[in-house]
């Protein structure tokens, strides 16, 4: 197979995947900058050429009044990238749309790097010393470029989505929302329309290059804030957020929980993506009774967060721990809680793992047709107006730091 055949039959399994399956629009433009590449290679398509080919906008069309194709393309990255982390992981030959261009790129992923490695009983890495010390520098510039890819979309994320406008949304046509799915967050929403999502941004003290921790006010007074950083899975639970309010036609608000104010939280629906021991706003509101975070401070899993389980049932544990930090994270908990706000009118959606995948996870379950519909059913809800505060706890397993599949191990419905 000639390279610009399997660069073809690559688009194919993209636009057959389940990462843009629900996405018109977003396959629409792939297919277009597939066959820009194809008929000019080397060449990025301007912005106002895809606005009004594929998007169908007027001649008058201004890409400084108007980010649609902006936001449209930056979506598409974002459904690449988890495209190639989870379906596509094997895949030889990866799609990309670097920042700046909206010319597709392909390459070719190196044998070895498609290859599972051996691993060799009982030292946790894959070949020996030279494997290990080559594997923990990969896991190093890994970190370090997610964490870097996490600050640069947080830092913008909120711009992005408040730009998002109606005529954006009216790009995606007609999509049919699934009744659990419109149940749950009409349920939720009630008459109001645009929600805050507030999502965690935690300061962090040192250096990338000696180490760098979560800042702590008892020991930290003195010590200069490097950053403040949002963990991959926030950004992409945001992402998939955007997608669900997408197909309901209603708006996100989005901003950083380190800029969150409670005068926000008066007249307002709240979202919070992110446990309190990033999203420290969560602090400052009402919040959750049956499940509640807390950090481990014995065991030898001294930092690690938990969730306390304070009414445990029959059946239910009293605490859920994920696998310990200093292990390959294989499985996390992650709180799904509606509670009312600070007005009687509004709620509050708390949505928030042990880990930012967790936090991933519990976004994605509420987000998905068949998972949302298992909640509704353990509610005994059938309809918007019936969804009443609730809380619960999922359980999330984890694949190469990617959440696979939740399940819902205890639920707590708000007394009547």
């Amino acid at each position: 197979m000639n390279g610009t055949t399997e660069n073809q039959a690559q688009i194919e399994r993209l636009l057959a995947s389940r990462s843009l399956h629900s996405s018109d629009s977003l396959r629409k433009l792939l297919q277009y900058l597939a066959k820009q590449a194809s008929s000019h290679p080397g060449a990025s398509p301007k912005e106002y050429q895809i606005a009004t080919e594929v998007f169908g906008r007027h001649e008058d069309f201004d890409p400084h009044l108007d980010s649609l194709v902006r936001v449209q393309a930056a979506r598409l990255r974002a459904k690449l990238a988890e495209y190639y982390a989870s379906e596509g992981s094997a895949d030889r030959v990866v799609v990309e749309i670097p920042k700046g261009t909206y010319g597709l790129k392909f390459h070719e992923r190196e044998a070895a790097a498609l290859a599972a490695p051996e691993v060799v009983p009982g030292s946790g890495v894959s070949g020996g010393p030279m494997a290990a010390a080559s594997t923990r520098r990969w896991v190093i510039v890994l970190v370090a470029f997610a964490m870097l890819l996490a600050a640069s979309l947080a830092v913008g994320i909120d711009r992005l989505l408040l730009q998002h406008s109606t005529e954006s949304r009216a790009a995606e046509g007609s999509v049919a929302v699934a009744p659990p799915i419109r149940a749950f967050w009409e349920g939720f929403l009630g008459h109001h329309e645009q929600p805050w999502v507030i999502f965690s941004n935690a300061p962090f003290v040192g250096r990338p290059d000696t180490g760098m921790r979560y800042f702590d006010a008892k020991h930290d007074a003195k010590a200069p804030i490097l950053d403040h950083y949002t963990g991959v899975g926030e950004v992409l639970a945001i992402h998939a957020l955007d997608g669900v309010f997408g197909q309901l036609r209603k708006q996100l608000r989005v901003k950083r929980g380190s800029l969150f104010s409670l005068d926000d939280a008066k007249n307002n629906d709240l979202i919070f993506i992110g446990s309190p021991s990033e999203n420290l706003t969560l602090l400052e509101i009402p919040n959750t009774r049956e499940f509640i975070f807390r950090r481990v401070d014995c065991c030898g899993r001294e930092g690690n967060v938990e969730i306390v389980n304070v009414h445990p049932r029959d059946g239910e544990a009293k605490e859920y721990l994920a696998t310990p930090s200093n292990q390959v994270l294989t499985e996390d908990y992650a709180l799904i809680a509606l509670v009312p706000g600070l007005e009687a009118s509004y709620s509050v959606l708390i949505l928030a793992g042990t880990t930012t995948i967790g936090t991933q996870a519990s976004v994605e379950y509420v987000s998905q047709q068949n998972s949302v519909g298992e909640l509704l059913k353990a509610l005994g809800v059938s309809s918007a107006g019936q969804l009443k505060p609730f809380e619960g706890v999922i359980h999330v397993k984890v694949v190469r730091g990617v959440p696979v599949s939740s399940e819902l191990v205890a639920l707590h419905k708000a007394a009547s």
